[in-house]
């Protein structure tokens, strides 16, 4: 069989993988968006968003909802992919979620694209394709193929071809998926991390352990740096709370992914309140994007920690409580510039891309009493890694905006591994049983530490997969 690295390869996002079994029979597992650079690096298939023929896959595996795994299947089955996407329940209706919610976006582009169109401005101007953008019914016509499958069980996909999806944090449903494929009368085991979470964190149970097998295949988003501890989170969150909030009448400003990020921000919160760390500040929870996640994470509590459901049982929510507000017309997240009283605002998306974190920030950039606090990843070009990385103004749009506003990040919210993280992980496997080991889904620096990291421990056959690189397993 082949596997070929068709994404998240010397790179962090945009996971895809293909593996092609003796019969031809394709596997395609995550089929996600590169969130960092949307223009496509690779020789496409003749008029495809893929670097192959969509209509030649036979199967999807999705290890969990994140765009950056999920976010081009519409597109396949638009290019003709008649086969199902394996995935577990919760993960099929946050995948659900998080297609619609881009299939809005891509409806306002075409409105925008053809408006100008009609003003005389020419197609190669845009810096998209507008074939390329799927609408809600092609969310549905994909969804309508999805099959949640439960953790742990060994599911016969075709004869010689089993399955199992095991849990591994990150993200409420996210999976490592095992393949065993049985060929010439030879059973070879295959394992993709997908993303690996992080033990002890908020609401999710801590990953789980994984079996031996032939070949892995590993995310390294985290492969050289240590997270603070997730007690050091809530005591981080608490400190800004009150030099932004108390000690002085100003707003914290959280970007935050609508999906699993903002869950645990809130949760953390609601903790804090319940337990009177939190005076009674205002919170606005401006995602209808999150609201509708949170609704799927009350749903599939048996998904979640121990104590996130014996929090559930006490409290009767995991995140409504007194003082949050969850806001859900436009026209209400923009009556927050009015709200002169210290406030906290946790706003989508995390990277600022896109989302009403966008016109928060812009409002206050120039507020000295505003802290904006980054609680994550941010990829290379987008608006939250310049800022990151400004020296003191920035662009968003045409303007160029001074930065007044305090700037801090920790990455203690991160719903991925650290470096101790993923050794854990890779440690299930024996030094010598394990044929090869591809790290994927990282950043390059990232990657080579933690392929020095483990050539030391005795991991001798590590690879580092190039985009379109194949290999015969």
């Amino acid at each position: 069989m082949e596997l070929t690295f068709w994404g998240a390869a010397q790179q962090v996002t945009g996971s895809m993988f293909l593996l092609t079994l003796e019969d031809e029979y394709r596997i395609l597992i995550d089929c996600g968006i590169d969130m960092g650079n949307l223009s496509e690096t690779m020789p496409l298939y003749p008029g495809s968003n893929f670097p192959f023929d969509a209509s030649l896959v036979n199967l999807v595996l999705l290890t969990h909802a994140h765009l950056d795994h999920s976010g081009k299947i519409p597109n396949l089955y638009r290019e003709g992919f008649e086969g199902q996407v394996l995935c577990t329940s919760p993960t099929m209706a946050l995948t659900e979620l998080l297609l619609l919610d881009s299939a809005s976006i891509n409806q306002k582009k075409l409105k925008a694209y053809h408006r100008k169109l009609s003003k005389g401005m020419a197609p190669e101007d845009f810096n998209f394709d507008p074939r390329d953008l799927y609408v809600e019914k092609d969310v549905y016509k994909a969804v309508d193929r999805f099959v949640p499958i439960q953790f742990h069980r060994r599911f016969n996909v075709k004869h010689g071809v089993h399955v199992t999806f095991i849990p591994t944090g990150h993200l409420l449903g996210a999976a490592n998926i095992l393949l065993e494929v049985e060929e010439n009368g030879e059973t070879k085991s295959i394992m993709f991390s997908g993303d690996i979470g992080r033990s002890n964190y908020p609401l999710l149970q801590d990953p789980h352990t994984v079996p031996q097998v032939d070949y892995l295949i590993c995310e390294t988003t985290y492969g050289n740096r240590e997270h603070q501890s997730i007690q050091d989170a809530t005591e981080a969150v608490e400190d800004v709370i009150r030099r932004t909030c108390i000690d002085k009448p100003g707003r914290l400003i959280i970007p935050a992914f609508s999906i699993g990020r903002t869950q645990a921000i809130i949760y953390t919160l609601h903790k804090l309140y319940a337990e009177n760390k939190l005076p009674p500040i205002k919170i606005f929870a401006d995602s209808p994007l999150a609201q509708r996640s949170n609704v799927v994470y009350e749903k599939y509590t048996g998904f979640l920690n121990e104590e996130a459901n014996d929090f559930k049982r006490e409290h009767g929510s995991l995140f409504r409580f007194d003082t949050v507000q969850y806001v859900e017309a436009m026209k209400d997240s923009q009556a927050i510039d009015n709200y002169h009283e210290p406030c906290i605002i946790i706003s989508s998306s995390g990277m600022m891309e896109g989302g009403r974190i966008q016109h928060h920030i812009r409002a206050n950039m120039e507020n000295s009493y505003c802290t904006i606090l980054m609680v994550g990843y941010s990829a290379e070009g987008t608006l939250g890694n310049r800022l990151l990385n400004s020296n003191g103004n920035i662009r968003i749009g045409t303007r160029e905006y001074p930065i007044k506003a305090n700037i801090e990040q920790t990455d203690s919210f991160s719903g991925h591994g650290d470096i101790h993280d993923l050794l854990k992980f890779v440690r299930q496997q024996d030094k010598v049983q394990t044929k090869k080991i591809f790290l994927v889904h990282g950043e390059g620096s990232s990657m080579e530490d933690f392929k020095s990291t483990l050539n030391k421990e005795g991991y001798n056959q590590v690879e580092i997969p190039e985009k379109g690189q194949k290999y015969q397993l």
